[in-house]
């Protein structure tokens, strides 16, 4: 059965009575309490159901000081929790940091708890189409149950293993969420590149991806990719300059694209068309409001080994070179243009010009990059 933490024991919704509250801090320790006890046969079972929906009846009315202190402490939690219910506690800690709860402090079980999950769902991946089954399971609405008993028919997954499947594949969306929560925050996002754990997840995001379309992963992983205090070296080839910019946040070349137009043709290093104020304040802070506005292309963005960089793409596309992603800017083949607006919006952006680089280095790096192909050849 996969935990409805909106439901009562007696299966009606609703969370405790008047007579029942209390605050989210008593709720956590009934938690932990739980937690150690789960083990305990049926009983041990249902007091940590109770105790889960507790918790999740507490959160809606805590405030920013409960949050704060309850975020970490059922973060630690997590790995000593079942595989399903798991997913619902992950979503809790996300809801304790969007309310203020120190996401450094609360990331590493959550991440890795969504390693867990993608790799259970690409378990599901594998075995599914040996079980005889074409249609791969809906989680909004199959039964868990049936995919676990086609995934132990005779020869097939032992059970510890489809159980890990299923559970991965019927939780993976809650800990997308989660880990969502948690990754829009620059200081998680930092961590977790500088540990490894980035490389490893959106290894795992990018296999699910090429195989199955069933949970919505693309966000995820653009907010995985984000780059936060990263050089860039920029050379522009019409005019032989080079410039060292620093990126914060950026999630998407559309708004790369915008963010180096106004640096270098609005900052007056470039000619050109300055991007639209709108268009500028979309690509970093501002929120869509329901207005529509079009940004303009400046460049053709392409590798130092000639390749394109694609606008659809991320900034992690640009490759690095002598210990700094490199950038060359031609004039682009065509006109291109594109709705503003950042792909991940609850990520702010920026890019910062650091300094001109000097004309004899500019030629220099220049000279060791390649031409880009006509637009034919780049999209073969």
């Amino acid at each position: 059965m996969v935990f409805d933490p909106h439901s009562t024991q007696d299966g009606r919704s609703g969370g405790p009575s008047n007579s029942q509250r209390s605050t989210l801090a008593e709720a956590v320790e009934a938690l932990a309490a739980a937690v150690a006890g789960s083990a305990d046969g049926p009983e041990g079972g249902e007091r940590f159901d109770a105790a889960l929906r507790r918790v999740a009846g507490e959160l809606g009315s805590a405030g920013e000081a409960e949050s704060a202190a309850a975020g970490p402490r059922l973060a630690a939690l997590l790995m000593d929790t079942p595989l399903f219910p798991r997913a619902y506690l992950a979503m809790m800690v996300g809801a304790c940091v969007e309310g203020g709860a120190d996401p450094a402090a609360c990331a590493d079980p959550v991440l890795a708890g969504l390693r867990e999950s993608l790799a259970g769902a690409l378990l599901l991946l594998d075995r599914w189409a040996g079980a005889g089954e074409d249609a791969l399971p809906d989680p909004d609405r199959d039964d868990p149950g049936h995919a676990h008993a086609r995934l132990t028919g005779p020869g097939r997954t032992d059970a510890r293993q489809a159980h890990r499947a299923v559970a991965g594949w019927w939780t993976l969306d809650l800990w997308r969420r989660a880990a969502f929560a948690l990754c829009t925050h620059a200081a998680v996002r930092r961590a977790a590149r500088a540990d490894g754990v980035t490389e490893v997840l959106t290894e795992l995001i990018d296999r699910y991806r090429e195989r199955s379309e069933q949970h919505d992963l693309k966000g995820l992983r653009h907010l995985a990719a984000a780059l936060d205090d990263e050089p860039l070296l920029v050379l522009h080839r019409p005019s032989g300059t080079g410039y060292l910019l620093r990126m914060d946040g950026l999630t998407d070349n559309f708004q790369l694209h915008t963010l180096l137009a106004e640096a270098l043709i609005g900052g007056g290093h470039l000619p050109g068309t300055r991007p639209d104020p709108e268009v500028v304040a979309l690509s970093r802070t501002r929120w869509l409001d329901g207005r529509r506005f079009i940004a303009t292309g400046a460049f053709n963005l392409v590798a130092p080994d000639g390749g394109w960089i694609w606008n659809e793409g991320m900034p992690e596309d640009i490759p690095v070179v002598d210990g700094v992603r490199t950038l060359v800017l031609d004039p682009q083949p065509y006109e291109r243009s594109w709705a503003a607006g950042r792909f991940v919006e609850q990520v702010p952006g920026d890019l910062r010009l650091e300094r001109v680089l000097a004309p004899e280095e500019a030629a220099a790096r220049l000279a060791a990059a390649a031409p880009a192909p006509a637009f034919e050849q780049a999209v073969r």
